[in-house]
Parts: structure tokens; C-alpha cells; sequence
């Protein structure tokens, strides 16, 4: 073998072949991200048969630049068409299940999440290794499409002349299709989307700053700020009012013909049982500042009167004193005010901002059951652990007659329920409550029930199974008010987002369920301007309102005023 022969040398064939396909390979790789969608319904193989215009400058810009500056050119491109990949997937994930796409600005924080709602829904270990391959694979693209762009830049400068008259013939074969608009399966031939990609990131990002300043502004305009205690709420005195958000109980729930016929049977026999218990309910629309998760921003927008679409908004909100729905009845001196929080796993900061006197969170609710997925314990047993640590004090001292210490005041909870939280798999079911114990009596519940692998390999399952989550939610709620209620329990109950994509369909609204059940006559009577539907379930033609306008139409429907005023002792 003679010195210097290398590899190449010595296998000319296999190394021509291999040269050719790492070429192609890295034409199509470059291809493939100039021409990928952000909507996960573009993703079909007439998308991916196009021209892409950028292509064309960013070959007759290398053929143009000198040997040093097209090498540093191809590799910023190459990295800057890696990123672009990389938010483009995003968007795909984020349009799948929340509805929107990726803000790079506020997104990120969501990520952790996403991580954590894994590790809840699959197991630590299968997360972690989701997270790892995730990270690999945006490492992969980062570094390949630079070798990619660098590798065919090169190529156009040993073979420039050939390269010239290529850029030349797409260029005019781009411009005759774009003046003629030819379009394959429907979809133009002559593409210029990654353009059109960076100006709306570029726009994104310039929004999404200029925000924090007009949210700050808006903040700051709140009519209710500074009215005294004795003025707010009047009109609920005595009461024990009920704030409870069903996890993912969208609009989609209640009209969906897969999912509606059970849902609507659950509501219409709850309307039926209340009735017979002296309840009477009315029900509307309020449309969710989030879709398909993140669930804390649809409950901050209905508490605060503010539109929290975002994790910048929320953050400014929970560092703010803003005078939140629950705070309201704090302010007042005349409740006791708690918060149920299944969902949460550790300290929750947030307590202070919907001025909750007591936070009960997963730890502190007794539960000694099995995890059903992501929802820490039962709709039904975080009821029972509700009536046993709060609710029931109350009641057994009414029954006495009388109010003691350490709970003498009526109650206003803040009651968040997650057995309706995505993956829907396995679900728990209704149970007498007095066998529901310590939670362990669950363990052969979940045991029994359907693994969430198996029904998210079909859609028509996996809506199936939502359905079955909202109506096993509602029956618990209203088991339990038909329970435990008293005739001056007031609850409230709404969704906190539709569900995600793959359950309420592409393009679904945000619309979500609000209702509002009371036994006293008089509690009703003060929103019959609302024009709500009588019920448990809200008509198609009942009022659809933003969800940040509640909090101001709950405040002065029960009497409380505007502006500020010497404090008085609340009555």
C-alpha cells in the first residue's frame, strides 16, 4: 500500500456514492426546513413538493461571495436555519395542543412544564429520556443543517458554472409559476414561506415586548381597587360560596356529537337532582384566555378581570396586589377563605394574590390512593377531603345552631378539580361516599382501568374517554352539593380551557361552561340581567363573555361599589 493512500483512495466507487448521497441528503435536509409548516395540518406531501424562493437568493448570494465570507455566510445560515427548525416544531407541538403557536418571548417556562406533566403522566424515568432525545435531536439539527449549508455552498463554488445556470432556470421557473399560480394538490407551487416565517417571529417577538408596557398600563385601571371592605359583596353575606374549575370543560364537551350525548345526560340529570334538592342554576359562556392547557392563566384571568394570555402577564400579575374575585371576599372580614389544590405538588406562592386565609395542596388532603395519571387523587375524594376539613365544620356548627372559632365565618372556597385532565387514562368512578375512606379503596379503581397508551392511539378514543373524565367531574360536583349543600351554599362552577386540538378539532372557539347554582331565590334573582340559561347546561344561543369581564359583573351584581370610602366593620 503506498503512503498517503487514504480511504478514498482505495474505494473510488463507494466513496463517489457516498459523496452524492451525503449531498442529496443535505439537499433535503435544507429543503425540508425551508418548506415545513407551523400548523400540524399543513404537514401532507404537496406542502413539501415546492420552490422555495429563499433558496434561490441564498444559492446566488454564496455563488457571489468569496471563499472566507461564503464559508462564515453558510455556516450562520445553516445555524440560523437549525433555530428556525427547531421553533418551527414547536409551533407544530404548541399548535396541536394549545391551540396557538410558540411565543419565543414567554414560552419557555412552559417547557418545565411540559417536562413535569410528563414525568406525572408516564413516569420520571420515560421523561427524562423524552427530555434527552428532545435535546439530542435539537443539538442534530443545529449542527447538521450547518454542515448541510456549509457542504453545499463548497459544492457551488467547484462547480460555479453549472450552479449559475441551475439558480438561473429555478429563479425563472419560480417567477413564471408565482405570475401563473400553478399549485400542486392544491398547494402553490412557488413557495416563499420562510420569509414570511422570520418577519412574523421578528413581529412576534417586537409584540410580545411592547406588551409587558400595555399590560402594566391596564393593570393599573381597576375601578375596585381601593373599595373598602364593607362595600364589596354585599349581597352574598352568610353565604358559603363555592369558586370550582373543572379541569378541560370546553364548549366542545357539551356540543361535540361524540362527546355531547353523554355530557348533556350528566348535566340534565344534575339540573333534575339539584332541583329536587331547592336549587335552581343558570348557566352562560365565558371565553378562556388559554386553549388546551396552562390552566393558571385561564384561572388568573377569571379572578383577576384581566386578560392573562401569557406567562409575562401572569408573572406581573402574581407580583401585583391586584384585588382578585376570592381577595374580594377576604378583604371583607366576613369569610373564611380557603383554596383545594389537587394539582399542586409544592408550595404555591400564588395563595397570597387570591387572598386565601388556608391552601390545602395534594399533601395536605389525606389522600393514601393511587395517582391516576397526571391528577393526583380523585374529583370525588378531594370533595370528601374538603366537607371533612372545611365545609363539614361549618355545616355541623349550622346544624348546632350556631357559628364557633376557630370557622365562625361562612365560607368562600377556591376548589380546582383535575380528574379531567389530559391523558384521560385510566379514570376513577363514583363511589358511595361513605366507602371513599383514606383514598385506598382507589387502588383497584385504577388498576381496573384503561392504559393511557392504548387510547391514544386513536382520536375517537381518546374523545371518548374525555367525555367520560367531564362527566365523572360533574357527577361528583353535584353529588356533592346535593350532599353536603346547605341553603346557603352558592357555587360556581366553570371550565378553565377547551381541551386540546385533538379533542375539540382544529379552529375550535375558547368558549368554556360557567354556572351558577344557589337554593336562596334572592342569589339568583340579582343576575337575572345576565339572560343566562335556566340549568345546568348554557344554551348554544346563551351570552358568550370574555372571561376578564366576570369578575367586574360578579362584584357589582352582589352589591359591591365602585371607588373608595372610609372602611366600616363589615356586617
Amino acid at each position: 500500500m503506498a503512503d498517503g493512500d487514504t480511504w478514498r483512495d482505495r474505494h473510488p466507487s463507494t466513496a463517489r456514492i457516498l459523496a452524492y448521497g451525503t449531498t442529496a441528503l443535505s439537499a433535503l435536509l435544507v429543503l425540508l426546513a425551508l418548506l415545513l409548516p407551523s400548523q400540524p395540518t399543513l404537514l401532507t406531501p404537496g406542502h413539501f413538493i415546492r420552490i422555495p424562493v429563499e433558496a434561490i437568493f441564498g444559492a446566488a448570494l454564496l455563488l457571489v461571495l468569496p471563499p472566507r465570507a461564503r464559508r462564515v455566510v453558510s455556516a450562520l445560515a445553516g445555524a440560523g436555519l437549525g433555530l428556525l427548525t427547531v421553533l418551527n416544531l414547536l409551533d407544530i407541538g404548541f399548535n396541536e395542543a394549545l391551540g396557538r403557536g410558540f411565543n419565543p418571548v414567554f414560552d419557555w417556562t412552559l417547557l418545565g412544564d411540559g417536562e413535569s406533566f410528563l414525568q406525572d403522566s408516564i413516569g420520571r424515568a420515560k421523561a427524562s429520556a423524552v427530555a434527552i432525545g428532545a435535546l439530542v435531536l435539537v443539538l442534530c439539527l443545529l449542527v447538521l443543517m450547518t454542515l448541510a449549508v456549509v457542504r453545499l455552498g463548497n459544492l457551488m463554488a467547484r462547480h460555479s458554472a453549472l450552479a449559475t445556470r441551475i439558480t438561473l432556470v429555478l429563479g425563472t421557473l419560480w417567477v413564471a409559476c408565482t405570475v401563473s399560480g400553478v399549485q400542486m394538490a392544491g398547494v402553490p407551487v412557488a413557495a416563499e414561506s420562510t420569509a414570511g416565517v422570520i418577519q412574523n417571529r421578528a413581529q412576534q417577538v417586537r409584540a410580545s415586548l411592547a406588551d409587558e408596557q400595555a399590560f402594566a398600563k391596564e393593570a393599573g385601571a381597576d375601578a375596585f381597587r381601593d373599595t373598602p371592605g364593607d362595600r364589596l359583596l354585599t349581597g352574598l353575606r352568610g353565604k358559603d360560596v363555592i369558586f370550582t374549575f373543572i379541569e378541560s370543560y370546553g364548549r366542545s364537551a357539551i356540543e361535540d356529537p361524540l362527546m355531547a350525548p353523554g355530557v348533556d345526560a350528566a348535566l340534565a340529570d344534575g339540573t333534575k337532582r339539584l332541583r329536587a334538592a331547592g336549587y335552581s342554576a343558570r348557566s352562560g359562556w365565558l371565553t378562556s384566555s388559554t386553549y388546551g392547557g396552562s390552566s393558571w392563566l385561564g384561572h388568573s384571568t377569571f379572578m383577576s378581570g384581566l386578560w392573562i394570555d401569557n406567562q409575562q402577564r401572569y408573572r406581573t400579575l402574581t407580583a401585583s396586589d391586584r384585588l382578585t374575585l376570592t381577595s374580594a371576599f377576604k378583604r371583607t372580614g366576613a369569610w373564611r377563605t380557603v383554596g383545594i389544590m389537587p394539582g399542586l405538588t409544592k408550595g404555591w406562592p400564588e395563595a397570597s394574590l387570591y387572598g386565601l386565609d388556608r391552601v390545602y395542596d395534594s399533601r395536605d388532603l389525606g389522600y393514601q390512593g393511587p395517582k391516576f395519571s397526571w391528577s393526583t387523587m380523585p374529583d370525588q375524594y378531594a370533595l370528601s377531603a374538603f366537607e371533612r376539613l372545611e365545609h363539614g365544620k361549618n355545616r355541623s356548627k349550622e346544624r348546632a345552631g350556631r357559628r364557633a372559632e376557630p370557622h365562625s365565618k361562612p365560607l368562600m372556597s377556591f376548589v380546582i378539580l383535575t380528574s379531567s385532565h389530559n391523558p384521560w387514562a385510566p379514570l376513577p368512578k363514583m363511589i358511595g361516599w361513605d366507602q371513599i375512606g383514606d383514598g385506598s379503596v382507589y387502588n383497584a379503581i385504577k388498576k381496573a382501568g384503561k392504559n393511557p397508551v392504548d387510547v391514544w392511539q386513536h382520536t375517537a378514543h381518546i374523545r371518548t374517554e374525555y367525555g367520560k373524565s367531564i362527566q365523572y367531574s360533574l357527577h361528583s360536583l353535584i353529588a356533592y352539593l346535593q350532599k353536603y349543600g346547605t341553603k346557603d351554599t352558592v357555587l360556581v362552577f366553570l371550565g378553565d380551557h377547551q381541551p386540546l386540538a385533538k379533542v375539540s378539532g382544529d379552529h375550535a372557539v375558547h368558549d368554556v361552561p360557567v354556572t351558577l347554582v344557589a337554593h336562596d331565590p334572592a342569589v339568583l334573582k340579582r343576575i337575572s340581567g345576565w339572560h343566562w340559561t335556566p340549568g345546568l347546561r348554557p344554551g348554544p344561543k346563551a351570552p358568550v363573555w370574555r372571561m376578564d369581564t366576570f369578575r367586574n359583573r360578579f362584584l357589582t351584581a352582589y352589591g359591591s361599589q365602585p371607588g373608595s370610602g372610609a372602611p366600616r366593620p363589615a356586617s
